[in-house]
């Protein structure tokens, strides 16, 4: 059985307009997305920025309330769960989130930022909270030396440490990293990715890991989802997709990653046109305006998921280049 199981999740935002702030239309931030994690293993979401993979990690955990679809956390369905019941599965999962500058408050101590959870949640006493603080510094390279200090006398990487910190306080099975290396200088986006496969080596925690970043989802995922408009386009371990990706977006992107050897030339594939509106996208396939290798087929039926894996593991690839099914 899956950690986190996602079925056909969709999340909507109404377009309102006029006097009386009517809605117009939707934006369909997401559009039926579809995939399981297993316990320990890491998800790497990737996709141009407005692709909705943020979205999608936030209706995860119904920071956005989904629209429609289901989500299972240990085969439990909690899509229908109140808010009060979120409570103690706050427990079972959390976010890092991507801005370390914003998403810590000025006006607490570090100390207390990371034991906010454990005074919500009433656990241990005031002494097992200190202690607990104090283990989670360490486990973040930080020390208990830091504890009386703000925010603001702290680096992007270190306050990103303790926006880790603060995420592992309730000893989470799942978390969503959303960019959490992205506002981050490169010699330290290297140390907090380490610091976050050590994390699912030594605790056992599955993470989505959101970025644009090719090359940093190459390095930490087992698995990857390709997102466009909305939907997933591709999805495969990452040693298949990185070996041979199938979809003609997947490929564009694979594309655009430097080689980072002198002489040695990538065929370019440049993806034309604009991404289309999430408010009117596309009929059928939503890559279809901007592929080269379009079908008549495409315009008219959105593709199912074709699986083309040869390795034992699933790679799903929605296209009509590998399968004539559309709905």
């Amino acid at each position: 059985m899956p950690l986190l199981e996602v079925r056909d999740l969709k999340k909507y935002f109404p377009v309102r307009a006029g006097l009386f702030r009517r809605t117009k239309a939707q934006l369909r931030a997401v559009d039926g997305v579809s995939f399981r994690i297993e316990k320990g293993r890491t998800l790497g979401l990737v996709g141009e920025s407005g692709c909705g993979k943020s979205t999608l990690g936030r209706a995860i955990l119904r920071l956005h309330e989904p629209s429609s679809g289901d989500i299972l956390l240990n085969g439990r369905s909690i899509i229908d769960v109140p808010r009060s019941g979120m409570m103690g599965l706050r427990r079972q999962m959390q976010m890092i989130f991507q801005d370390p500058y914003s998403s810590l408050s000025p006006r607490r101590t570090v100390a207390q930022t990371i034991r906010e959870p454990l005074d919500v949640h009433g656990i241990g006493t005031r002494e097992e909270r200190r202690r607990q603080v104090d283990r989670l510094l360490d486990i973040v390279s930080m020390g208990p030396q830091v504890r009386d200090r703000y925010p603001h006398e702290f680096s992007g990487g270190q306050r990103q440490r303790i926006g880790i910190a603060r995420a592992l306080a309730l000893n989470p099975e799942f978390i969503v990293a959303d960019e959490p290396v992205s506002a981050l200088d490169v010699s330290v986006q290297s140390q907090v990715l380490n610091l976050i496969a050590d994390l699912k080596r030594d605790m056992g925690i599955a993470f989505l890991f959101i970025s644009h970043d090719l090359a940093v989802i190459q390095h930490v995922s087992d698995d990857v989802g390709v997102m466009y408009l909305g939907r997933l386009v591709e999805f495969a371990s990452a040693q298949d997709l990185y070996r041979d990706p199938q979809h003609p977006y997947t490929k564009a992107l694979m594309a655009a990653i430097p080689v980072p050897e002198p002489g040695r030339k990538r065929t370019r594939l440049v993806v034309k046109g604009e991404v289309p509106s999430p408010i009117d996208p596309p009929a059928g396939c939503p890559f279809h305006t901007r592929c080269e290798q379009v079908k008549a087929v495409c315009s008219v039926k959105r593709p199912l998921a074709v699986d083309v894996g040869a390795s034992g593991r699933p790679h799903l690839v929605s296209c009509h280049l590998y399968g004539d099914g559309g709905q």
